[in-house]
């Protein structure tokens, strides 16, 4: 872990936190409480939260803070995001959270070893940095970011590298969406392993 980040295990640089609808994956169409953390060194050229990628700008927010805006939500599930939030311990985040009797959701590149006790774990690999092993074998959702037609062959060498239980999806990147959907689309029929995951909240326009 970068030691810049590592001293943050109570307080953590906070993007924006807010209760909406999760858009993605398995949990598609499940209110829940996103916490998006500052800081990432994936940099994908296409993130749409580039805002995310700094640690220096953002509210510094304690781990009490934090689960006080998620009870006064009245919310039931919590996503943590980023940024990249496993560049940080999540152990003592994540147990507050759970003491409130939440379900914790990670979401996560898998570049950078997993703390902290999670309900669910997407693991979303990045090409620019590799995804470790052991994330890959803790993941309960494998979601792949289609950005051209070659991250599909891409996406189908982490098959082998997860469970038999996680679950495969297939994202087209939203800018990009019209070109690569039907892409994707064929691919899922052919396969019969994947599923296509759809950013949902920007159809609805939440967040």
């Amino acid at each position: 872990m970068s030691n810049s980040f590592s001293w943050f295990t109570d307080k953590f640089p906070v993007v924006e936190h807010f209760y909406t609808i999760q858009g993605e994956g398995e949990n598609t169409g499940k209110p829940a409480y996103f916490i998006r953390l500052g800081g990432c060194d994936v940099g994908c050229p296409w993130c749409d939260v580039k805002e995310s990628w700094s640690q220096e700008e953002h509210e510094i927010l304690s781990i009490e803070s934090i689960a006080e805006f998620v009870i006064e939500s009245g919310a039931q599930n919590v996503v943590v995001t980023g940024g990249e939030p496993c560049m940080y311990d999540l152990t003592l985040l994540t147990e507050a959270l759970k003491n409130k009797g939440l379900k914790t959701w990670l979401e996560t590149s898998g570049a950078y070893p997993i703390t902290g006790e999670w309900d669910w774990i997407v693991v979303s690999p990045k090409r620019r940095m590799e995804v470790l092993e052991e994330n890959l074998a803790k993941a309960n959702e494998l979601k792949v970011v289609v950005v051209r037609n070659p991250d599909i062959a891409w996406a189908n060498l982490f098959v082998p590298r997860v469970g038999s239980s996680t679950r495969l999806f297939l994202q087209p990147e939203w800018s990009r969406e019209d070109e690569i959907l039907p892409v994707v689309i064929n691919h899922v029929k052919k396969s019969g392993k994947w599923r296509i995951s759809l950013q949902t909240h920007k159809y609805m326009s939440i967040p």
